[in-house]
């Protein structure tokens, strides 16, 4: 009589406590030497047996019932089967004397016992399964919410066997954020960022099916995975769900917003479009409200109204004309060097009392996180009464996540710099210090980009002329040079004795109505 030997061993938890497959050869080769029982072959498998499908077991079954063995020597018998499909065919073979002995380290089973003790022994390897897997779910569901990852960490981490929590990577970590910011800059592909990642040792790993795949730059897909990865900023998805981590971030909220919506922007189907012209995208037309687009006619360009709406009576313009408009309006909100200087020494005085007014701002922030930490609340408690669908959940929950990590940012910024609120002041000063040098210059892109921060979207092309309403700032700009001498020109501009007003705005030059500055009129030939 022949016996096959079968050693298993999973890489599942139920299965830590089982000897290793080395061990289980050794025990069972000496079982069947004091058993006097002939081994035919051995046959090991690595997999674990909770699903049908294992190709060592049901080759070894495939044989047996060709009659190259009657027997099986096994450790236990739930290393043959942990599920009803093979179990049932184990005992079937058993019944029907095609096997006609089972031969464990304790006990043995042959085709005239009583099937209800396999049974059994079967139906608890299958339920014990069962249950852990439940339990494992439910433990790795808990370790979300306490805001461990239970997972592989991505590029830029490690796990740390000993604390069983995610460290960041000290060398790769630097990489990705540098990817980040390179691909923030929008001047860069997917394939650009690969290639950097590539260049500073980050590439594909060799797996078992394709040895000959490694060492080389990732795809696409693998580096927008990581440019979208919310991992990196703090918070992460595990079962469709968004959980805040308690792992260090590699990246601000705020560098990766704008990674994404340099991503969304690069993510449009761009059709291929002629040489643009510089001052193309920064006018719509006054009198239908269509974008302002370009031709050239006998070597000169021309600037007219695209009139995708239908008719429109508005006449082209030339480009030089155009240009002369558009010089003359930046030079409206030039700002003098002395009036920089003392709005510059203003704001350095603000910077060394802001430490007073801190603490209302943070504890002001701190009143919005509870108010969002309160709709997720209510948002998961509708969710739990079925109120809303599960879709629908994970989607607002996301969004109020989000705004809570920003909002958070924005409290260790103040908290960190309680004058942060002066550096976007003193980049306008920068700004407008610049624009007379701007407006002389030929350099239409320059003059497109400080109109754009001037205007935003609201100038506009009518008759021929250039003109539009300002924002805020510029508005108060160019209403106090008109208005106003020079001497007085910072006490219109700042009402009272700092940069932030202490009065309402009606009380100020900002609350004028504003009306549309307008280039004084260029009579055309």
């Amino acid at each position: 009589m022949h016996y096959f030997l079968y050693a298993r061993k999973s890489t599942d938890v139920e299965d830590k406590q089982v000897l290793s497959i080395e061990a289980q050869l050794v025990e069972l080769r000496a079982l069947a030497k004091q058993e006097g029982l002939e081994i035919a072959e051995e046959f090991v498998e690595k997999q674990s047996a909770k699903m049908p499908g294992r190709p060592f077991f049901n080759a070894m079954l495939a044989r047996i019932q060709k009659g190259e063995a009657q027997g099986i020597i096994c450790w236990k018998i739930d290393r043959l089967a942990r599920n009803p499909v093979d179990g049932g065919q184990i005992q079937w073979l058993l019944q029907n004397r095609t096997i006609t002995h089972i031969q464990t380290n304790d006990r043995g089973y042959f085709s005239a016992d009583n099937v209800l003790m396999m049974s059994v022994e079967f139906g608890m390897a299958n339920q014990y399964i069962r249950d852990l897997s439940v339990n494992t779910a439910r433990g790795l569901r808990q370790k979300a919410r306490q805001g461990i990852y239970p997972g592989q960490a991505p590029l830029g981490y490690l796990n740390d066997p000993l604390t069983k929590t995610i460290a960041v990577d000290r060398k790769k970590s630097k990489i990705i954020r540098a990817a980040y910011e390179l691909y923030a800059e929008n001047g860069s592909r997917l394939e650009d960022v690969s290639g950097f990642l590539f260049e500073n040792g980050i590439y594909t790993k060799a797996t078992k099916r394709w040895k000959d795949s490694g060492n080389r730059p990732l795809k696409k897909d693998q580096a927008k995975l990581i440019l979208t990865n919310p991992f990196y900023y703090g918070h992460f998805r595990y079962g469709g769900e968004m959980y805040e981590g308690t792992h260090t971030p590699i990246v601000s909220k705020e560098l990766f917003d704008k990674v994404q919506k340099v991503s969304a922007l690069r993510g449009r189907s761009q059709r291929a479009t002629k040489q643009a012209q510089a001052l193309c995208g920064l006018l719509k037309c006054g009198e239908c409200g269509c974008s302002i687009t370009a031709e050239t006619q006998k070597g000169h360009i021309y600037y007219r109204c695209t009139k995708k709406k239908g008719s429109c009576s508005q006449p082209f313009v030339r480009e030089e004309i155009l240009d002369s408009q558009l010089s003359e309006l930046l030079s409206k909100f030039h700002l003098p060097p002395h009036w920089a200087a003392e709005l510059n020494r203003m704001a350095d005085r603000d910077e060394k009392e802001i430490a007073h007014t801190t603490g209302a701002s943070v504890h002001e922030m701190r009143a919005n996180i509870a108010a969002l930490d309160g709709k997720i609340a209510r948002l998961t408690d509708l969710f739990v009464e079925q109120d809303i669908e599960r879709d629908e959940y994970l989607s607002r929950k996301r969004e109020l996540m989000s705004e809570k990590k920003s909002v958070q940012e924005r409290i260790l910024l103040l908290e960190r710099n309680g004058a942060l609120w002066l550096e976007p002041m003193r980049a306008w000063l920068k700004d407008a210090s610049m624009l007379e040098e701007i407006a002389k210059s030929q350099n239409n892109p320059s003059k497109k980009s400080s109109l754009q921060k001037i205007f935003g979207s609201n100038l506009i092309l009518h008759t021929r002329e250039a003109r539009g309403v300002p924002q805020n700032q510029w508005f108060s700009l160019a209403a106090a040079k008109e208005n106003h001498s020079e001497t007085d020109l910072i006490s219109s501009l700042v009402p009272g004795v700092g940069l932030e007003p202490t009065r309402p705005c009606g009380q100020s030059i900002l609350s004028r109505p504003r009306k549309p500055f307008r280039h004084p009129g260029v009579h055309l030939l």
